[in-house]
């Protein structure tokens, strides 16, 4: 039995050690999310590692936001908006929530306008 318990337990650590990095995101079938498990997006209007999302667009897309002394970290960095508070990005591009998501995993602003999209982890290519 106890043999059994570790086989479930170091299946699990196996499962979930790729998903956890130190931005409080993670990525799920290569989807970036946050950590309560809602989709991040990409906004093509942003200009590399600056946010072009502020004010009303901001409330509809929420700045996925960086803690003070956040650190930059595999492809993660941190950006500080207009309006002060820092944005984590992922390969210089800003992240954000969508409001219309409403649970875990929703990913109803994808193609929104055009110009948000889901953003996804990139592969290395060695």
């Amino acid at each position: 039995m106890k043999l059994q318990l570790r086989a479930v337990a170091a299946s699990v650590a196996i499962l979930l050690a790729p998903m956890v990095v130190s931005s409080n995101a993670f990525a799920a079938d290569d989807v970036l999310m946050d950590k309560p498990g809602m989709t991040l997006y990409t906004f093509d209007k942003d200009s590399k590692g600056q946010s072009n999302c502020n004010d009303g667009c901001a409330v509809k897309w929420p700045p996925f936001v960086a803690n003070q002394g956040a650190k930059a970290k595999s492809g993660y960095g941190v950006i500080k908006r207009d309006d002060g508070t820092q944005q984590w990005t992922y390969k210089n591009k800003p992240l954000y929530t969508w409001s219309g998501d409403i649970e875990q995993g929703d990913m109803n602003g994808d193609g929104l306008g055009g110009v948000w999209h889901v953003a996804k982890k990139v592969a290395s290519v060695y």
